[in-house]
């Protein structure tokens, strides 16, 4: 459990990208079996240990502290692992003892894993308890990340695989489309990975093959762009999807390979291809024989969900709009180029009866001129803007330079003023680094502010620094974990805030909601009376942009 609590205290202080694949391929090289397929588990988000919640952790602090220091202490501190770690003493010991000294025989980590795993709800927390008390600060730390699922370290399920991929000398595609039929704690894999056993053969029916992904469209790759050289069609503004039916399996993936299935049972049940196809999971409202697609805020009623009614099915149907064909009647497409996948997709789409699968439409057009014309002016909202492919591009895993391009509308912008703002988490924790902005309306008793969105990105360390210095100067009010800051006619900070899109939105007092809010700079310059107004984003949600 030492070494775990060490690569994720260290990984968290790393900020470089191959400083963390350094770590993690030491760590997967000199950690033995099963230790290391349980923290391989536990950062690509793999195990699952139902026994333990947060709220269960906040009831043991419970016994030990008053709640409403605890409270405060966790405002301070702005994590809860690290909050319980940090207070935390043995039982039978006192509030302000002095901290535990690092032992000699904590536990492993694949016996606090498989203890707990084993253990019941109600047993969960005992064993928590123990194993709280046989750790150090650093310990307990790693064991309540790793107990409630949240590690927020930085580190990505890619790239955790692209560390095993390297002390392997093996490509990290190869070993996503395994990872489906792979159960923790990854012997096999690893014994692979080192030259000890026979690769491991994926067990998985219908299984996740690794993404081909867009580069943005820059200025100096304009006069690539010919009609004779790529196609284009519309970005659709819903959810990268793989589709995969084979054998009778039927799953629906997520572009990262999460398996979603369960939230969309209708479009599981839709799926009467023989194949597996990528496009963009959309949902929308019957129009005859057709599904017109709806707001990415009516897609996100059906996101994030373990079950979903009957009603909501009938009122947000799923359907995909087919952007590619990597296999087909199970043959593997992805090393045909585009022209031809494209004519396959429009062959296998053709064969659902189900009429939940459509495809994307192909883009025509004579100039670069005139394809710049309708990104600037699709038609319909729910558009972003463009993919432009290449007409002899295999479908290549990742994200390679050339052969597709995406070409995003250019983002609105509005000047709002800051009203609340939130700690982040992780590396974040000690900052407020989520913001809650609002622009003018006019109500009876005059000008007030009204929020619009919540941003926490966009903004570089240095401007981090400037906000949070900000928010500690200049709250006026606090609400739990929140800070309500000053935002006066003349005294308040105004950030300049690029967004999406818009939608409307019941939860905001403003009626309106922004789609991917970002902060692009802060107007120092400017005094808050001179920010936005309601009607600016009334006329933006009006025009249907």
């Amino acid at each position: 459990m030492e070494r775990f609590a060490d690569l994720l205290d260290r990984l968290i202080l790393t900020p470089s990208r191959n400083a963390k694949l350094t770590l993690l391929a030491n760590y997967f090289r000199t950690t033995p079996d099963p230790d290391r397929g349980w923290a391989l588990a536990a950062l690509t988000g793999d195990l699952d240990l139902p026994a333990v919640k947060p709220a269960m952790l906040r009831a043991l602090v419970a016994e030990q502290m008053d709640e409403v220091l605890f409270a405060y202490s966790y405002d301070y501190v702005g994590d809860l692992a690290e909050t319980i770690a940090l207070v935390w003493h043995e039982r039978g010991g006192t509030a302000g003892a002095p901290p535990t000294p690092l032992r000699h025989n904590t536990p492993s980590l694949s016996a606090v894993v498989e203890t707990i795993a084993a253990s019941s709800r109600s047993e969960g927390p005992r064993c928590v308890a123990e194993f709280l008390d046989a750790l150090d600060a650093t310990g307990r730390w790693a064991l309540l990340k790793l107990v409630t699922g949240g590690l927020r370290i930085g580190v990505s399920a890619r790239l955790t695989k692209q560390a095993l991929a390297d002390i392997g000398g093996k490509e990290v595609n190869e070993i996503e489309e395994l990872w489906h039929g792979l159960v923790p704690p990854y012997a096999d894999l690893f014994a692979w990975l080192e030259g000890r056993g026979e690769k491991p053969s994926s067990a998985a029916l219908a299984p996740f093959r690794p993404m081909m992904l867009a580069q943005p469209l820059e200025e100096n790759d304009l006069a690539r762009i010919t009609q004779d050289a790529y196609a284009a069609e519309w970005k659709w503004d819903g959810i990268r999807v793989q589709a995969v039916s084979e054998g009778g399996v039927r799953r629906l993936y997520t572009r990262t390979g999460e398996d979603i299935g369960d939230a969309f049972p209708d479009m599981i049940e839709a799926l009467d291809i023989e194949g597996a196809i990528d496009g963009e999971l959309l949902v929308g409202r019957r129009e005859g024989e057709a599904i017109a697609p709806g707001s990415f805020s009516e897609l996100q009623q059906r996101l994030n969900r373990k079950a979903v009614s009957g009603k909501l099915i009938a009122s947000h149907p799923a359907f995909i709009r087919a952007y590619d064909c990597l296999v087909d009647r199970g043959e593997d497409l992805r090393t045909l180029p585009f022209r031809e996948r494209r004519r396959r997709l429009e062959d296998l789409v053709a064969t659902s009866l189900a009429k939940r699968i459509d495809l994307s439409p192909l883009v025509p057009y004579d100039s670069l001129d005139e394809l710049a014309g309708k990104r600037g002016m699709p038609p319909a909202p729910i558009i972003e803007g463009l993919m432009l492919k290449r007409w002899d591009s295999v479908y290549e895993p990742g994200r390679p330079k050339g052969p597709w391009f995406k070409w995003k509308r250019d983002p609105h912008t509005v000047d709002a003023v800051l009203m609340y703002a939130q700690r982040g988490h992780g590396k974040r924790s000690s900052f407020y680094s989520d913001y809650t902005f609002g622009v003018w309306k006019e109500t009876e008793g005059g000008a007030e502010l009204v929020p619009v969105g919540k941003a926490y990105f966009g903004f570089t360390d240095e401007e981090l620094a400037q906000i949070d210095r900000f928010v500690r100067r200049n709250t006026v009010n606090r609400f739990g974990p929140v800070r309500e800051v000053v935002h006066e006619a003349e005294k308040g900070l105004v950030l300049e805030v690029a967004f999406e899109g818009l939608q409307r939105s019941t939860r905001h007092k403003s009626g309106v909601a922004m789609r991917f809010p970002r902060v692009s700079r802060l107007r120092w310059d400017k005094p808050p009376r001179e920010a936005d107004r309601i009607e600016t984003l009334e006329a933006l949600l009006a025009s249907g942009d």
